[in-house]
């Protein structure tokens, strides 16, 4: 297993040589509902998309997940699995091979790769996105991945995973709560799927972003917090760190 932090929420997956390019944002800026006053992302470098990808999956249809200017510029014969606001952005932009996925649907990817949706994060009142359990179906490898931390009870039916892939540090709009959440939440998901590895994910390592949301939104939580709560809570899970554009080998 290969693993490539690609900033922000965006990760190369690579599982027994196919590679999976998950929640893809690698060129221009993003922008939540074209208003850039109120939050924008830039990226310090510039760096080309990954090539030969095999799969893209996408948790959520929100621009950190589904970004429209990179979608726009990959490959649009590519097959993708999203959630189902993420597919359809993919059908707008003309996608051609979509398989959207439900809570608790899963899709077997050339007969080796299964990837399953669970319930993740909430946007809005009434749509829920996914997290995924992606698991190699002849070597059991496995990740568990939910970028906002929100974590689904169900999980705790599901065998051990090899990593999980979630955030550490929690986010949180004052007088509406978090919107991304670490801490106990990425320790209890460790509770319940038991993985040898944790990579924290959601962070900007070499990113800017501006705009008047981003001068409300309180950070809260640590790394090392929650390597100590992993230690309280006996759990052998070590935390790695990964770093912009650079591959992981577990």
């Amino acid at each position: 297993m290969r693993l490539t932090w690609l900033d922000s929420n965006s990760w190369l997956i690579e599982l027994s040589q196919i590679r999976i390019l998950l929640d893809p944002w690698l060129v221009g800026t993003l922008v939540f509902g074209n208003l850039p006053w109120l939050f924008e992302g830039k990226k310090k470098t510039s760096n080309p998309p990954p090539e030969e990808i095999d799969l893209i999956l996408l948790s959520q249809g929100l621009e950190d997940h589904a970004h429209p200017p990179t979608l726009t510029i990959l490959d649009h014969n590519l097959p993708v699995v999203a959630s189902v606001t993420g597919a359809k952005v993919c059908q707008g932009l003309g996608y051609t091979n979509i398989t959207p996925l439900d809570h608790g649907q899963t899709h077997v990817f050339r007969e080796r790769i299964a990837i399953t949706a669970f319930p993740g994060s909430p946007v809005g009142p009434t749509t829920t996105e996914n997290g995924y359990i992606i698991r190699d179906i002849v070597t059991g490898e496995s990740i568990y991945y939910e970028p906002h931390g929100f974590h689904c009870p169900s999980l705790q039916q599901q065998s051990p995973v090899t990593v999980v892939i979630t955030p550490v540090i929690s986010i949180r709009i004052p007088f509406l709560g978090p919107v991304i959440k670490g801490g106990e939440n990425a320790v209890r998901v460790c509770q319940w799927l038991k993985p040898q590895y944790l990579l924290p994910t959601a962070a900007g390592g070499d990113v800017e972003f501006q705009g008047l949301l981003t001068r409300i939104l309180k950070t809260e939580g640590s790394l090392e917090t929650v390597q100590k709560l992993l230690f309280d809570a006996n759990l052998p899970t070590k935390i790695l760190e990964a770093k912009p554009w650079h591959t992981i080998e577990i």
